[in-house]
């Protein structure tokens, strides 16, 4: 039960960034651009519809084992690799929301959790022979 409960709560936050498909003006907020052009508006909202998506497929895994690892580890990679492109570099973190700064790190550290968990916890069925 606390599993599905604290996956539902990062799923969610996950998923915030499709809010700019609905305000536009929260990208100033959430990624420090005061007037973004088109193309920059139109990416950062398909980067929300993808967190979205990530979001979702962590709540669904917070209620059907089987996708649970799956969209864990998705989530473990994505965040990962935004934080490595990020925070390596000092003018961004400079501008980086404190949601990227302190959640990214500990939603990973939780579904690294999750992941670990699962695998001690199943069963172990034999390989075919």
């Amino acid at each position: 039960m606390k599993t599905r409960v604290i996956l539902t709560i990062v799923g969610a936050i996950t998923a915030t960034p499709a809010l700019a498909l609905f305000w536009p003006r929260l990208l100033a907020s959430s990624y420090g651009l005061s007037d973004p052009d088109p193309m920059t508006t139109a990416l950062l909202q398909h980067r929300g519809v993808l967190q979205l998506a990530l979001g979702a497929a962590i709540i669904w895994g917070a209620f059907f084992l089987p996708v649970r690892v799956p969209a864990a580890a998705t989530a473990v990679i994505t965040k990962t690799a935004f934080l490595a492109l990020t925070v390596v570099d000092v003018r961004m973190r400079a501008d980086m929301n404190l949601i990227s700064l302190v959640f990214d790190p500990l939603a990973i550290v939780i579904l690294g959790v999750v992941i670990v968990l699962h695998f001690r916890e199943s069963p172990r069925t034999p390989a075919p022979a």
